[in-house]
């Protein structure tokens, strides 16, 4: 009987301050809801473990990236580091995130990049999906045509509150980074555990395909 394959990857919430990251977080790995979180500082870390199935566990190490003024600096550049897949946050009764999205995608694509230099799996969640909508979020075809331009993997409604579309949105992230895995590992090397992030020099800056 073959061990079980163990993968670690590192994935990026990222999005402008107060959209819900820290709840999208705690409702996926701890099924929990609160309206008193307060303002990460910094960068705060969870782990999730994943049974993929039979065969596969996978650990998700999930990156809360602060959303405030610092936000493009070079602090940017050291938390995302070696990270394989992102998920970029905007609140739906905010249309103000929804705009700073393309600066976090362009940030997101300019400091981190898988070894064949291609950008890395991202997921725009459109959170607090159970309130009032504005903007683009209501106009489903515009929403696709938006994440195809923006070289989004894939978008999805969310709810932390009410805990809707959180778990298939993170189901679909570690689908991708699982293929970009065969894609992108050394067929030589069977580790353990994976991480195709892990011990990659830094690609120079190329246009995201």
């Amino acid at each position: 009987m073959e061990e079980k394959k163990e993968y670690l990857f590192k994935v990026l919430v990222i999005g402008d301050l107060g959209v819900g990251k820290t709840s999208v977080i705690k409702r996926y790995v701890h099924q929990i809801f609160s309206q008193h979180y307060r303002a990460t500082i910094g960068v705060d870390f969870a782990l999730k473990v994943i049974h993929w199935n039979d065969d596969t566990l996978v650990r998700l190490q999930l990156w809360d990236i602060a959303g405030g003024q610092e936000r493009f600096g070079n602090m940017t550049r050291v938390y995302y580091r070696e990270a394989v897949g992102a998920f970029v946050v905007f609140d739906v009764t905010r249309a103000s995130t929804f705009e700073a999205v393309a600066k976090w995608k362009n940030d997101l694509d300019s400091k981190v990049m898988l070894p064949g230099g291609k950008s890395i799996p991202a997921v725009l969640l459109g959170n607090k999906c159970d309130e009032m909508k504005e903007g683009l979020m209501k106009n489903k075809e515009q929403m696709d045509k938006y994440c195809k331009e923006k070289g989004f993997a894939a978008w999805y409604e969310t709810s932390a509150k009410v805990n809707i579309n959180i778990e298939d949105a993170a189901k679909f992230l570690v689908n991708q980074i699982l293929i970009n895995d065969k894609t992108y590992s050394p067929l030589e090397a069977d580790p353990d555990i994976t991480n195709i992030g892990m011990n990659v020099e830094e690609p120079k800056k190329n246009c995201c395909g």
